[in-house]
């Protein structure tokens, strides 16, 4: 007998999708609060002079945008697309706002937060790879 190959229904797809989703949502926010808190720690990777230069409200903005994550992955998972595209769009956005304003060494980006053209790169790669992650969903 031949088994007859049968392909996933559009339900199982979507349910496929849902699940990466909320696995991508839940990676990026475990790795946007691990971010926060290890600026808080004194170490040669995040800091004030370290290779990512920041502050304490950089890393505060850190941990409260992977906290969304990773409660939107919890509670709502069905949307987490949609808070990956617009974390992921704001993260690229002020990245390439920092590479333009920011002086290498370090500054404040748009008043607010301090950091340099590393963390900028960072944000530029980040947001490219969250947004595209929310994208894929469709």
């Amino acid at each position: 007998m031949h088994r007859h190959f049968k392909p996933f229904s559009n339900q199982r797809v979507k349910e496929y999708h849902i699940v990466m989703i909320k696995r991508l949502t839940t990676v990026f926010g475990v790795i946007l609060v691990l971010l926060g808190l290890l600026g808080f720690v004194s170490n040669p990777l995040i800091g004030e002079n370290a290779i990512f230069a920041s502050d304490a409200m950089h890393n505060v903005i850190h941990a409260l945008l992977g906290a969304v994550l990773l409660i939107v992955a919890s509670w709502s998972s069905a949307r987490a697309d949609l808070w990956l595209k617009i974390i992921g769009a704001v993260l690229f956005l002020l990245g390439i706002i920092g590479l333009f304003t920011v002086p290498a060494v370090g500054g404040i980006l748009l008043g607010i937060a301090y950091t340099n053209s590393a963390y900028s790169w960072f944000h530029v790669v980040v947001g490219a790879a969250m947004f595209t992650a929310g994208v894929y969903e469709k």
